[in-house]
């Protein structure tokens, strides 16, 4: 192959003009074809000229001597400006022209001059002229190898031939300098190896980057695989396509694009052994220079920080300073340990490919780290669980003692609530603050326990590395067993107190609940009171029934009597317990005055209330006795009558408290209603008595007395029926004239 004398870079803006061009079709006798499109406008021959120069440095000395078909495309230009140019081509190209097809316009030249001109010129030029119309060039060549100009189906691109033209020239000069500076490059490395004494600091390093030369070279002969690949798929008009494309070697030489790959892959490969080699010497040293000065700062300095650091603090603000400091001395190592660990994947990473001469080494510079580093890393860790310990049990410390003053003042507080539930809660509060100081000096316990055993291991490391004053050490364990020895004193003197205030307060809980309940009592009595004044009213309709409600009631009354004597109790206990609290300023009260108060007024209405019921019985069982008998007396009745009579007068009767009080069983519609069966009864005694009236004077026969007698008998019926209605209008005046003074009463007391 030819080289190129030229580069399409420094004719970039000529051969953009597209004034010719290789579209890679060929002729019958597989000659390139060689395009000229002339158009109106004066084409300068100077640049057709240079771009004619250029593209027939491309082919292959074999590929021109198969000769070219040229192409001149006159249909846009004029007879005079082709001329020029057919003659040019005896000057540019003389010997590889085989022919000329001068397409001619539809409106053509005058024929007689352009007929006269070529077959003057013919044995002149060395090569053969034609004219021929467009549609008649394929009768010198096929379609297919004919651009869409033609009316052909060959693809041409210039501005894609073009820029693969600028690739591939650039390519070709990249990759020709950057062959020559790596094999200098390979070449000096190997005779320095040769004489181990000299330098090698100054190495070369190449003008371009191999991997982008290579990168490129790739993508270039990638993209000519390609187009080759296509053009072999056929071409148009129907007809099969050769075997060949515009882009294959005779135009952008693939040979040489890939003999150039296979070189440049060959020295890069020797350069970057060449690297690695150099590279490898370079991280040993570097390598063994690190290393030393981490174990020399670990060794010297790193060790020194630890040794000063040996005190616990004697409250949690010393603790928290203490462990700030550790910080600052970790963060001071941390940086030191980053080297580590990336000198250790180094040397890894090294280990796995490194010659055996420079695995020892490696290994001895690993072990030595590791083993310095270890051992650094385990006292920091060590002082630092010390340190956590020490702020833990400082924290645990604090929190007791104001647990512990928090209790005290509780229990130096008097203690004055305002009842039994106050009380109650002050001693669920003192209970839950005990189990509190309890539960934190227990763990008090456990976290002194665990900073012994933790400064015991610093101690350990410490008096090995070197003269560890055993004095601070000591000193750090008294300071932790004083401190638990004082908190276990002032937890006891605590419990003794809360046990005494403990007894007092359950006492006082006892007195507000005697005090309660003797209030309940006297509630309880004052509810029976009310009941028996309310509702112990009706006196039964015969003398069974008076009889059960006689018995009914003397339960009732011993019911009151069990309440009356719990409150008497109550008060006693409450009077015992002021006594033994020294509670002066408590008593009972005034709860002992209404205890007796509603006592006594029960005891009054008990009292009447059982003489109803008994003049009730009397009454009834006289009644039923009387209304029983066939032949009766009549004092008997009388009796009866008078009976009854004295229980209706009873009812009327108010009851007169201790107080001077007055107060009436019930409603007066009840005191009505009970009289008014006692009154049924004296109805049933005086028909009795007319009874026996009417039986006297059917024996005496008189019918005179008798009718006087019936006579009598009815007027006194009447009189009693008045005198009757009467006596319960004036009762209901009366019961309802106290039961307003009663209601004034009242409403006066309680104002």
């Amino acid at each position: 192959m030819s080289g190129v004398t030229m580069e399409a870079s420094s004719i970039l803006p000529i051969l953009k003009k597209k004034l010719a061009f290789l579209s890679g079709g060929k002729d019958r006798r597989s000659g390139l074809i060689l395009t000229i499109p002339l158009n109106s406008d004066q084409t300068s021959m100077e640049e057709l000229s240079a771009t004619l120069d250029y593209l027939l440095s491309i082919p292959s000395d074999k590929c021109k001597a198969r000769g070219f078909t040229v192409i001149v495309d006159g249909r846009r230009s004029q007879w005079n400006i082709v001329k020029t140019v057919v003659l040019m081509l005896q000057n540019v190209i003389p010997a590889e022209v085989s022919l000329v097809c001068v397409v001619k316009p539809d409106e053509f030249w005058d024929k007689k001059v352009t007929h006269f001109c070529f077959w003057k010129e013919k044995d002149r030029l060395g090569f053969e002229v034609i004219l021929v119309s467009a549609n008649k060039l394929t009768r010198y060549i096929e379609p297919c190898q004919l651009t869409d100009d033609f009316g052909g189906s060959l693809d041409y691109d210039h501005s894609d031939w073009l820029n693969k033209r600028l690739v591939f020239e650039k390519f070709t000069m990249e990759s020709t300098s950057l062959l020559d500076e790596l094999t200098i490059i390979n070449d000096s490395e190997k005779s320095a190896s040769v004489d181990k004494d000299k330098s090698t600091d100054g190495a070369l390093l190449p003008s371009f980057d191999p991997e982008t030369v290579l990168q490129t070279g790739h993508e270039l002969l990638s993209e000519l695989q390609q187009r080759r690949f296509n053009g072999s798929e056929g071409g148009g008009g129907g007809q099969a396509a050769p075997a060949w494309c515009p882009m294959e070697e005779e135009l952008l030489a693939q040979p040489q694009v890939t003999k150039l790959l296979d070189s440049l892959r060959e020295q890069y490969t020797k350069y970057q052994e060449l690297c690695r080699q150099r590279n490898k010497r370079a991280q040993l040293d570097e390598i063994h220079t690190k290393v030393m000065q981490v174990v020399n700062w670990l060794q010297g300095p790193g060790s020194e920080l630890l040794k000063t650091q040996q005190t616990i603090g004697d409250s949690m603000r010393a603790a928290q300073a203490l462990q700030q400091k550790h910080e600052e001395i970790e963060s001071q190592h941390s940086e030191w340990f980053a080297v580590y660990v990336e000198l250790n994947q180094q040397i890894a990473a090294l280990l796995s490919a490194g010659e055996e001469e420079e695995v020892v080494e490696l290994k001895a510079l690993q072990q030595q780290l590791s083993d310095v580093c270890y051992s650094q890393a385990s006292q920091l860790e060590t002082r630092q669980n010390v340190l956590q310990a020490a702020h833990a049990f400082h924290s645990t410390t604090q929190e007791l003692s104001q647990q512990l003053d928090g209790l005290l003042g509780m229990l130096c507080a008097d203690v004055s609530p305002a009842d039994g539930a106050s009380i109650q809660q002050n001693l669920k509060l003192l209970e839950e603050k005990l189990q509190t100081v309890e539960a934190g000096l227990s763990s008090l316990r456990q976290k002194g326990t665990l900073v012994l055993e933790q400064m015991c291991g610093q101690a350990s490391w410490a008096l090995e590395e070197a003269e560890s004053p055993p004095g601070e050490q000591q000193d750090n364990v008294q300071h932790v067993q004083a401190v638990m020895e004082e908190m276990e004193l002032r937890k006891q003197r605590c419990e003794d107190m809360v046990d005494v205030r403990r007894l007092k307060m359950l006492q006082m809980v006892q007195l507000f609940k005697c005090e309660e309940d003797a209030l309940q009592a006297v509630e309880w009595l004052g509810e029976l009171l009310d009941a028996l004044l309310k509702t112990h009213v009706r006196l039964g309709d015969d003398s069974q029934e008076t009889r059960t409600m006689l018995d009914k009631h003397k339960k009732f009354v011993d019911v009151a009597q069990s309440t009356y004597d719990y409150g008497r109790q109550l008060l006693q206990a409450t009077v015992v317990l002021c006594q033994s609290l020294r509670c002066t300023t408590r008593s009972s009260g005034d709860t002992l005055p209404r205890l007796n108060r509603v006592w006594k007024q029960f005891t009054v209405s008990a009292d009447e209330r059982q003489q109803r019921l008994e003049l009730a019985l009397n009454f009834h069982t006289a009644a039923e006795r009387v209304l029983q008998q066939e032949r009766v007396e009549v004092e008997s009745l009388d009796e009866v009558d008078s009976s009854g009579r004295t229980l209706l007068d009873r009812l009327t009767l108010p009851i007169i408290f201790p107080d001077g009080s007055e107060q009436f069983f019930g409603s007066p519609s009840d005191t009505a209603a009970t009289a008014e069966g006692v009154r049924e009864r004296l109805l049933l005694i005086e028909e009795r008595r007319l009874q026996l009236q009417e039986a006297r004077l059917l024996n005496n026969e008189d019918e005179e007395q008798e009718q006087e007698a019936v006579n009598g008998l009815e007027g006194r019926l009447d009189v009693i029926g008045e005198e009757l209605s009467e006596k319960e209008e004036q009762d209901e005046e009366e019961k309802e004239a106290e039961h307003q003074d009663e209601d004034s009463e009242r409403a006066t007391q309680d104002r």
